[in-house]
């Protein structure tokens, strides 16, 4: 199957970048590149791409709203959204991961990086920058002497151990095949239990999993 990408970016020379590297891999196909967020969603929405590849700092609409026109909590049908910035701020990463981002990535990120992200998404198995995994989302971690933030809705069934092993795997930047060697299970095996985790906390992706699992201590 080929892998239909929508890149939105306002550097023409970004876009091009991205599609050179994309086109060039035999299962993936650049449907779309647009130069601002009104552009993006509607493109998105006409196309259904696979994967929408969204720059942040763009024109007429961001790509963190756009994120959430695409993919956020009350979209039906939410589209793959992965966001490639060179702004690493922390509140960057939480609201995309809030809009429904599956995957975050720095632009300096290798090509080989950018097409394992893209792959990924396609195949509900996104990936989030290592680097900002550790360094941006642990900022969400109760420093010490206060307490976890406890703001979140309650789960809706406790996490079981497993699943919580699962979580703090993911929380690290862990691909499902990391996460599978690790605990000697089969992805297969990882799948179900991150769906059940999704379930039980009420979001749709491992980003948000990974938000949480930092913003209320489980990784610490």
């Amino acid at each position: 199957m080929t892998i239909r990408v929508l890149i939105a970016d306002d550097q023409e020379m970004m876009r091009s970048a991205f599609r050179m590297i994309l086109d060039s891999q035999p299962d993936m196909e650049v449907v779309a590149s647009v130069g601002d967020g009104e552009a993006a969603v509607a493109e998105a929405r006409r196309l259904r791409p696979d994967v929408c590849l969204l720059d942040i700092r763009m024109p007429k609409l961001d790509g963190l709203e756009a994120t959430r026109l695409l993919a956020g909590p009350d979209v039906r049908e939410p589209l793959n959204v992965l966001i490639a910035t060179t702004f690493d701020l922390d509140e960057y990463v939480y609201r995309a991961l809030r809009n429904g981002a599956s995957g975050f990535l720095l632009k300096d990120m290798s090509p080989a990086l950018l097409v394992e992200a893209v792959r990924a998404a396609a195949n509900g198995n996104a990936l989030i920058s290592p680097a900002v995994t550790v360094r941006l989302l642990s900022h969400f971690a109760p420093q010490r002497g206060q307490e976890p933030d406890n703001a979140d809705k309650p789960l809706l069934e406790p996490l079981t151990e497993r699943e919580l092993g699962v979580v703090k795997l993911v929380a690290l930047g862990k691909t499902n095949e990391e996460v599978a060697a690790e605990l000697y299970v089969t992805q297969a095996t990882v799948k179900t239990h991150l769906a059940n985790v999704q379930r039980k906390l009420g979001v749709r992706n491992r980003g948000e999993v990974a938000a949480w699992a930092w913003r209320t201590g489980v990784c610490s």
